[in-house]
């Protein structure tokens, strides 16, 4: 009987074994087509609209509980015509972006400030985190007593509810840069301020932007509150004057069209990330 050499046994074990592997390929899904993605999309609030619409038409819903949306679109145009949609919508918007801008700029520069340096940490950050955690709401009537029944305690109010989202996230993302990269770019002579336009703040830019969506949410959540605050004019005064008048269509209105500011301030915020970090796009796709 003729016994195999004993270097041939594991040598053809291994050619066995690497014949049957197989080479590692990439599982790179193709990205959903932008029809598509957009059509699925709008299915939930479609489904949302026509469960409102057939419980509108059977009766299951009244008209005192909730207009029927051909009742909403009614008011809409209403609210159009004698110009009172308009004038609500810019004052509004006025308070929600000067709000937004006060907040998002003041949380950015102190997340910076308390992110980038020690001593600006140990100053600032206790007294910051223990006022973020004293809700915006506790503070209106604070505010009514310092500002007055004015549009400076309503767009403070805004401004103060937009501050800590942005600046736990800007803190954090500050906190997170690469510090070989900084010591590195100190190296090389740039002062504090190059360094943070340059590098701290570009390496921080996923955090930013986060922190602006929540902000963002939040001046819309903000601005409800205080349009309570004996608004004259605003979506806010709107939906006072329909509750007055039992107007559940006008009610409807100026809840939806604050579903969508929201939803416009989040697609905002998706746009400049397309615009700002276009790589996260081609990861995103390549997930799918």
């Amino acid at each position: 009987m003729t016994t195999p050499a004993a270097g041939h046994a594991p040598t053809d074990t291994r050619a066995a074994l690497a014949a049957g592997l197989v080479t590692p390929r990439a599982q790179l899904r193709r990205p959903r087509p932008r029809a598509l993605a957009a059509l699925l999309r709008t299915l939930g609030p479609l489904a949302l609209l026509g469960g409102w619409a057939l419980a509108s038409a059977t009766g299951a819903l009244t008209q005192d509980v909730l207009a029927s949306p051909a009742q909403v679109v009614g008011a809409v145009r209403e609210l159009w015509d004698n110009g009172q949609l308009a004038d609500a919508l810019t004052v509004s918007l006025t308070r929600a972006g000067l709000g937004l801008l006060l907040g998002a700029t003041t949380g950015l520069v102190l997340g910076v400030v308390t992110g980038f340096t020690r001593l600006g940490e140990e100053l600032l950050d206790s007294a910051i985190q223990v006022l973020r955690t004293v809700p915006f709401l506790a503070l209106v009537p604070l505010f009514m007593v310092w500002f007055g029944i004015t549009e400076t305690a309503k767009v403070a109010l805004i401004g103060v509810a937009t501050s800590f989202p942005m600046y736990v996230s800007a803190s954090g993302g500050v906190r997170n840069t690469d510090r070989k990269l900084v010591e590195a770019m100190r190296s090389f002579g740039l002062g504090r301020w190059a360094i943070v336009r340059t590098v701290v703040l570009p390496g921080a830019l996923p955090s930013l932007l986060s922190g602006l969506r929540l902000s963002m949410t939040l001046s819309v959540i903000a601005l409800i509150a205080a349009e309570e605050i004996n608004s004259t004019e605003g979506i806010g005064y709107l939906m006072a004057q329909a509750q007055n008048y039992s107007r559940t269509d006008v009610l409807a209105v100026c809840i939806l069209i604050y579903g969508l500011l929201g939803l416009a301030a989040d697609g905002f915020v998706r746009i400049l990330e397309r615009l700002l970090m276009p790589w996260r796009r081609v990861v995103r796709g390549a997930a799918r």
